[in-house]
């Protein structure tokens, strides 16, 4: 800016800036056009995907557990005995960060490995007590406030047909 609009910008009364101001929009560029990247499944999915996991951290704000760290203990508590391989596994997790993982659960005390008895470099997970009974408190605050979410936003229905859908991308794709 150069010295005389500075001269004059300070003479201004108030008010009179307001006066001079465009329009949010007028100032703001008009939203990029996605062209045929609005119809990749792909990039719609992970849309989507971001879209929900903001949601379950909102609910998870309280408990301060993320997707992968809710999902670790779901697998551990329905699966009694299974090492921390067939955990990583199943969830597609690569083992650097499923090791930062169970390091993050085992510091807070809601996870413990334990050395398997057939295979000394395997360890097994089980969840604390602690983690138990954060783990109930989880899916409590994930059916009544995540889930219930998107049920209200898709509808039972759709909900059910979506989850087939995806399935099916997941298991046969």
């Amino acid at each position: 800016m150069n010295v005389s609009k500075t001269a004059e910008k300070s003479s201004e009364k108030p008010g009179d800036a307001a006066k001079g101001r465009k329009d949010v929009a007028e100032v703001l560029p008009e939203a990029l056009q996605l062209g045929e990247l609005s119809e990749q499944l792909g990039y719609v999915l992970k849309r989507a995907q971001l879209k929900v996991f903001e949601n379950f951290l909102r609910c998870m704000a309280s408990l301060q557990l993320t997707p992968a760290q809710f999902s670790v203990l779901l697998l551990v508590e329905k699966n009694p005995g299974r090492n921390q391989t067939e955990i990583a596994s199943t969830l597609g997790i690569l083992r650097p960060n499923f090791v930062a993982l169970l390091d993050n659960l085992e510091s807070r005390d809601l996870c413990a490995r334990i050395r398997s008895t057939n295979d000394r470099r395997s360890h097994i997970l089980v969840l604390t007590d602690k983690g138990k009974a954060v783990l109930a408190r989880a899916k409590k605050l994930v059916a009544t406030k995540h889930e219930a979410r998107l049920n209200e936003l898709l509808g039972q229905a759709n909900r059910e047909a979506l989850l087939e859908m995806l399935s099916k991308i997941a298991n046969e794709f």
